[in-house]
């Protein structure tokens, strides 16, 4: 497993079920229906709901714009669509691949530099809605 150098990141963002520290990470990254905003430089949580997650095409994307608009630096996700991973790339925003469900070790492994980058997104899954 390669260690992945960090840029200074302040804010990251990570798809939940739930909007609370103790819920687990979303397994699916567009159709996750909150996404927890976590500044690193005050330990400030903010949870949002995915107003993506029920649209009948597109989730990836209307989520990955979600986040791009909160100004978030990293996104920290099991998997992702190729076509949300794309809008990322264009923000220059990186990808790293959770290693747990729990937000807490997600966190504190982002914090350690220990997660892996997100290089291989999936082609989508486009029969939603």
């Amino acid at each position: 497993m390669i260690s992945i150098e960090r840029i200074e990141i302040m804010k990251i963002g990570i798809p939940v079920e739930k909007a609370s520290l103790e819920a687990k990470v979303s397994t699916s990254f567009g159709r996750s229906v909150y996404f927890l905003v976590f500044d690193l430089s005050d330990d400030e949580a903010l949870f949002i709901v995915n107003t993506a997650a029920e649209s009948s095409g597109g989730a990836g994307i209307k989520a990955a714009q979600l986040l791009t608009d909160q100004k978030v630096e990293a996104v920290c996700a099991p998997q992702m669509g190729e076509n949300a991973a794309l809008v990322f790339s264009e923000a220059k925003i990186r990808l790293y691949q959770t290693k747990s469900n729990s937000i807490s070790e997600t966190i504190e492994s982002f914090r350690h530099g220990t997660l892996i980058s997100l290089d291989h997104p999936h082609s989508g899954n486009h029969n939603h809605g």
